[in-house]
């Protein structure tokens, strides 16, 4: 199982990026996926999720209409859409894997839950 994160850059206020997480070494529709933050100095945020059971992707609140994940047609690589980009996003950003297919929802925001992980990618927002 191998996840790469991508896509990070600087970026003005209000701006958008697209965070790209390209997988290999699973399926998909079988794993629950994960983006997630951290800033220096601060703890790991969750951002967003979603089950491989399949539905919703669900969104921590201060990113809530904001942020969007989604998947690409062949279902190997995962995206994060960042739009009205705020100094507080300054984060090294994850994309995080794990078996737990119909992940209980209290639990799709805690990082311990996931097995595997990619390299981050590291987005700055600043003017």
């Amino acid at each position: 199982v191998q996840l790469q994160a991508s896509g990070g850059g600087l970026v003005q206020p209000g701006g958008s990026l697209r965070l790209s997480c390209a997988t290999s070494g699973f399926t998909l529709d079988y794993y629950t996926i994960g983006w997630f933050r951290q800033a220096p100095g601060k703890e790991r945020e969750w951002d967003s999720g979603r089950r491989g059971s399949g539905g919703t992707t669900y969104y921590a609140d201060s990113v809530k209409g904001r942020f969007t994940m989604s998947r690409d047609n062949a279902k190997t690589t995962v995206y994060l859409q960042m739009n009205s980009l705020k100094p507080e996003d300054t984060a090294v950003y994850y994309c995080a894997a794990t078996s737990t297919r119909h992940m209980i929802l209290s639990r799709l925001g805690d990082g311990t839950q996931y097995e595997y992980w990619g390299h981050g990618t590291q987005v700055t927002v600043s003017s």
